[in-house]
């Protein structure tokens, strides 16, 4: 009994500053959340945490703080902007949208899963405010074209209309009830966009 305890206690994590077991109590809850297509109880959360179930109260007031905090996290769009921001855009058309819709459908997939687990049909209310969503929209166009722009002239569409299309994909290719359960990978909407479904001749 008491190599058990031992056991169980050596797999708990090292003791960390305040913000660090903030942000791992959320990695935790959210992988979690994406594991089983349901919100966990704070019993697994401190078990996959690798602490006391006591010390989700000592981060968080209550369950629900915890929760809404996995949500707030979840609808920031700032890690996908800062994402966008790093892409090398001189890795050549195909390989740089490649890496685009990968950072989208993360984001996509990560957004389905908790709104699935809280039953969600959209982001809450306080997520909402036009004028952040509105800011964020253009941020992340703007983004997208300076990267795809320096190829324009490899386009049939506007640089506007082909990220357009991407991120349509994107969004219907990573949603599980309109794919039917078949998650497109980011090689197969790109090639989509730029070569169509008909076989491409060989010269």
């Amino acid at each position: 009994m008491g190599g058990d305890t031992t056991d169980r206690a050596s797999t708990r994590a090292r003791r960390l500053p305040p913000e660090e077991r903030r942000e791992a109590l959320l990695d935790a809850t959210l992988g979690l959340i994406r594991e089983r297509h349901e919100l966990p109880t704070t019993r697994q959360i401190a078990e996959a945490a690798g602490v006391a179930e006591g010390t989700i109260f000592r981060v968080f007031a209550t369950k629900g703080e915890l929760f809404d905090t996995v949500l707030e996290r979840t609808f920031e769009a700032r890690p996908l902007i800062e994402a966008l921001g790093k892409v090398d855009g001189a890795a050549g058309l195909e390989p740089v949208m490649i890496e685009i819709v990968r950072l989208m459908q993360a984001r996509f997939l990560e957004v389905f899963d908790v709104m699935g687990a809280f039953s969600l049909m959209g982001p809450p209310e306080r997520f909402r405010d036009p004028k952040v969503q509105r800011r964020q929209e253009q941020e992340i166009g703007t983004l997208l074209r300076d990267l795809i722009e320096p190829y324009a002239d490899r386009l049939r569409l506007p640089v506007g209309e082909v990220m357009q299309l991407v991120r349509l994909l994107t969004f219907s290719g990573s949603h599980r009830h309109i794919n039917d359960g078949r998650v497109l990978r980011p090689e197969e909407i790109v090639q989509a966009v730029l070569y169509g479904v008909t076989a491409r001749e060989n010269h």
